[in-house]
């Protein structure tokens, strides 16, 4: 029997541990704290900010949100991290992508302490992801990883297909995937016959940003779907192709102008498969958990005080 996986649910079960360990933190004097730097007045990079600042505090950690000009440089950015780095009051520094084209990306993360490193994107932490040892992970892979072993999906021994290749998700989740003895195929644009591959997949990530790409004759029967893609519907038509008449769906699109889809076709894809999160509602909210995990962690290793002893939050089962 198909089931719908309950992102939502999960993300508040994890921000519930995150919140007991912060307070557990806290006893021992250390308050963990996140920075997030915001250049220029992107509106979703502005919503994805104070999402994270709010969640920081709802659950008793320090956050602060430094926005910047859109004129900032790469120099002037790289300093501000570097500030950061040099706090004691801030465990975790995140610099909310995507950055403007006139700064160097690339040396603004390499600037970033990898011990503050919560968003797992320096080369130290990819190392260390690569050998299979404990670090701070990419947040998505790592509430991905969450999925599987909430709801008891076996990896060991099974085929996973990850379509997309992005250094943010597709890279780093198939390492994790390989590092539980699963076998796995990262497929992207290049790739033939990509249906021919992910019909022998008993795990289907799909992240590759074509608004619902992956249907039904993409799947193996019995497969858990993890759709990752985020992609703003505007067509009336095409909502309605996907979606039928749905009132929340037609509700969104005129509320808004838009809906939110995934990378995969779930009308069709959700009788065939086991497991398949929901756009919204699914891999989305798990990725802030994952974060507030991520600067807990970050806060006890600089304190060396343990915490998540089950797990949590590091990629393991």
């Amino acid at each position: 029997m198909s089931q719908w996986i309950d992102g939502t649910r999960l993300a508040e079960e994890i921000k519930a541990a995150v919140g007991t360990e912060a307070a557990r933190l806290l006893e021992a004097g250390v308050r963990p704290g996140l920075a997030v730097v915001l250049v220029g007045e992107n509106p979703a990079s502005q919503v994805y900010v104070r999402s994270k600042v709010k969640t920081c505090r709802d659950l008793g950690m320090y956050s602060e949100n430094i926005a910047l000009p859109v004129a900032t440089t790469t120099e002037e950015l790289v300093a501000v991290v570097q500030g950061l780095n040099a706090r004691s009051d801030v465990h975790g520094v995140l610099v909310q992508a995507p950055l403007p084209a006139s700064v160097d990306a690339r040396r603004v993360v390499e600037s970033i302490d990898p011990a503050k490193d919560v968003d797992g994107f320096h080369p130290v932490n990819v190392g260390r992801l690569v050998g299979g040892r404990a670090a701070l992970r990419p947040c998505t892979p790592a509430g991905i990883m969450e999925i599987f072993r909430r709801y008891g999906i076996a990896l060991r021994g099974s085929r996973a297909a990850v379509v997309g290749r992005s250094d943010i998700v597709g890279k780093p989740l198939a390492l994790l995937l390989l590092h539980e003895d699963a076998t796995v195929t990262i497929c992207h644009s290049k790739t033939p016959g990509l249906r021919e591959v992910t019909l022998q997949a008993d795990i289907l990530v799909v992240a590759m940003g074509k608004p619902a790409a992956i249907d039904d004759t993409y799947v193996k029967p019995g497969a858990a779907v993890i759709d990752v893609g985020v992609n703003r519907l505007d067509s009336p038509e095409r909502v309605r192709g996907l979606f039928g008449d749905d009132p929340k769906r037609l509700d969104d699109l005129s509320r808004k102008g838009y809906t939110l889809v995934g990378d995969v076709d779930a009308r069709k894809v959700f009788p065939k498969a086991s497991f398949l999160t929901p756009v919204p509602g699914g891999v989305g909210p798990l990725t802030i958990a994952l974060l507030m995990a991520n600067t807990v962690r970050a806060a006890a290793a600089a304190a060396g005080i343990p915490v998540f002893a089950h797990g949590l939050g590091d990629g393991r089962r």
